[in-house]
């Protein structure tokens, strides 16, 4: 029996029909080129990692851009929501958005209450950000939630077991590697940037090519850099080198794990 190819998870957010300053933003004629080019990779032999597609956060955009793409493909994809911003945050989708993603065969996952980094959080903030926001979403959507997007790629001993204690079976990360079939209980991912080209995408996907190590080397320091200057004054760094742009609800944006350079 041949053995199935490791996976490879990638995390959008945000797309925009124009370039955006922004790293997290990604235009739609490059998510349209990334798509068909995952869908060679799918057919190649011999292969090599099996491309798969995620969102975080619920932007409006997966629903006005990116699901009608993925449509035209048959491609599935899985969305991570971050519940109370839900029909509340500007700019978000609203929970009929999200009813028409399930039916229209995507999955979907939690990705917190509020977006608040789950190392920070005490047993009852945990308790908000994974128990009640499967509920809700389980109750809004009239079927089982069972997977959680890390936000800020956070996590310890203690968040993970929260994860597992509160009903997921799938803990999607920010750590970016290949995942063997059948994956584990934590699944690594790599963010894509506005500013990769397609060529390099590509790249990622040949084993041989080692730029995925190289990924997950780069991952490794910062994950040392995050323990040295502490989570805000990361945070500071990494918007400033990112370009963040501000929220519209409150002047600040989300907390996100960076993407590596190349």
């Amino acid at each position: 029996m041949t053995k199935p190819p490791d996976r490879l998870y990638l995390l959008y957010h945000e797309l925009r029909p124009s370039r955006s300053e922004y790293s997290y933003v990604v235009e739609t004629e490059q998510f349209e080129k990334h798509v068909n080019l995952f869908l060679e990779l799918r057919k190649r032999q011999p292969p090599g990692f099996y491309p798969e597609i995620t969102f975080d956060d619920g932007h409006i955009s997966n629903f006005e851009f990116a699901l009608p793409i993925l449509q035209s493909r048959a491609i599935e994809a899985w969305f991570f929501i971050t519940t109370g911003w839900t029909g509340q945050r500007p700019g978000y989708m609203g929970w009929q958005e999200l009813r028409e993603l399930q039916r229209a065969g995507q999955h979907i996952g939690a990705h917190g209450w509020s977006h608040a980094l789950l190392t920070h959080c005490d047993p009852s903030q945990l308790h908000k950000e994974l128990v009640e926001t499967r509920l809700t979403l389980e109750d809004k959507l009239g079927g089982p939630v069972t997977a959680m997007s890390l936000p800020g790629g956070r996590s310890n001993q203690r968040v993970l077991e929260a994860c597992r204690e509160a009903g997921y079976t799938k803990v999607f990360t920010s750590i970016p590697k290949a995942e063997p079939q059948p994956a584990g209980m934590t699944i690594g991912r790599l963010n894509i940037r506005g500013d990769m080209t397609l060529e390099w995408i590509a790249k990622l996907f040949e084993p041989e090519s080692g730029v995925l190590t190289s990924l997950k080397r780069q991952h490794n320091i910062k994950a040392t850099a995050k323990t040295l200057l502490g989570d805000r004054l990361y945070e500071k760094l990494w918007a400033l080198l990112n370009r963040q742009e501000p929220d519209t609800n409150n002047g600040e944006a989300a907390t996100h794990e960076d993407p590596a350079h190349h």
